[in-house]
């Protein structure tokens, strides 16, 4: 059996901290035309947080967390709370900042599940079969 990348749950979610940290330190940037000279101006976006980010980040550690979230072969079960409170905080990283207007609150419901599905035309049952009537104009 291979000797795991991380060793404890405590060292997942150190390496958590720093996926957020450096999150934070390095924003990303818009160049929108200034209207004083007409040159391209950065404006600093923060990055959020996304749990594709943090394999990124984990990988470019050595240290793949796929296995981890995955719980492959039961071998990480003791990583299986951590893991869960990693997303957590992504979650609520993208939530809070969708509902402030701070990342594209479209793109944060829909990587989240959060859109709002109304049925309206089948009162809640199941569409079996379509009907359509052809009504011809009056000559």
């Amino acid at each position: 059996m291979r000797p795991k990348h991380i060793a404890t749950p405590d060292d997942m979610w150190q390496l958590f901290q720093e996926y957020r940290k450096w999150c934070k330190d390095n924003p990303r940037y818009l160049y929108q035309l200034s209207n004083k000279t007409g040159e391209a101006v950065p404006v600093p976006l923060e990055r959020p947080l996304t749990v594709v980010g943090f394999r990124a980040f984990a990988a470019d550690k050595h240290k793949s967390v796929e296995d981890y979230f995955a719980n492959t072969d039961g071998r990480y079960s003791d990583y299986t709370t951590i893991c869960r409170t990693i997303e957590a905080n992504i979650k609520q990283d993208q939530i809070e900042g969708g509902m402030a207007g701070q990342y594209n609150p479209s793109i944060t419901q829909r990587l989240n599940g959060l859109t709002e599905k109304t049925d309206i035309t089948s009162g809640g049952q199941s569409i079996s079969e379509v009907k359509v009537n052809i009504i011809r104009p009056t000559e």
